[in-house]
């Protein structure tokens, strides 16, 4: 049962069971791209306290994505299979917004990965415990904050001039993040059930009153990012 009605249940443990397969396959192909991108971030960096500190991020995320696979083979299913099956969608995403700079590549890892975390968290409120439990440790904010956050800010002291095109940039990362939600609803049908409220009789679900109370707390909580930035939402 849940704890209050903001947390629903899950339809039961058969009827969702590929919808949670699909929850852990976005979880897990989010991981590994972040682990490249910041990879890539921390190539760019000129500093070595930079490099250090988008390095140990960068580790962090891939040992996420080892968590998943590992999830996954443990109840019987395959990742090659079941994250594989977003490497597609998110290409297209992280190629939209590919950063032109190391400032670019902080926000997006900063402001694009929590619109992504945000978008795990609120599908994982209709899955089983267990699983969101999983999917909520996964995605729990890590070191990335603290470090992003205080380098952009002392970057736009120095250069105020920038802010106006971080926070163009900062709007087209949430333009892109949307219509990515919107493409995996429209592509896996599992997990858009579980989202949607899907087809007759199947089970628990948002619905779609619920579904757009979802993108206006998801927009929300990114103006807050952007504002903890100095930047405009």
């Amino acid at each position: 049962m849940p704890s209050d009605r903001e947390e629903p249940s899950g339809s039961g443990p058969d009827t969702d069971v590929a919808a949670e397969l699909d929850l852990l396959g976005l979880v897990g192909c989010g991981e590994l791209f972040a682990f490249q991108t910041l990879a890539r971030d921390a190539a760019l960096a000129t500093t070595l306290d930079a490099k250090a500190a988008l390095g140990a991020i960068a580790c962090s995320e891939y040992e996420h994505f080892a968590m998943v696979s590992g999830r996954l083979i443990e109840i019987g299913a395959d990742p090659e299979e079941i994250i594989g099956a977003y490497v597609p969608i998110l290409t297209e995403f992280h190629r939209k917004t590919a950063p032109r700079d190391l400032l670019e590549g902080l926000m997006k890892a900063y402001v694009g990965h929590g619109i992504s975390a945000d978008f795990g968290r609120e599908i994982s409120r209709y899955v089983s415990p267990e699983t969101k439990n999983f999917v909520v440790n996964i995605l729990a904010d890590d070191n990335r904050t603290e470090f992003v956050v205080s380098y952009i800010q002392k970057f736009l002291k120095e250069d105020p001039g920038a802010a106006g095109r971080l926070a163009l940039w900062g709007r087209r990362l949430m333009g892109e993040a949307l219509a990515q939600a919107q493409r995996v609803a429209a592509d896996r049908p599992d997990l858009a059930r579980i989202v949607l409220g899907g087809t007759a009789g199947s089970g628990s679900g948002a619905g779609l009153a619920e579904f757009a109370g979802m993108l206006a707390r998801l927009t929300e909580s990114h103006s807050d990012r952007m504002q903890s930035l100095g930047l405009a939402p």
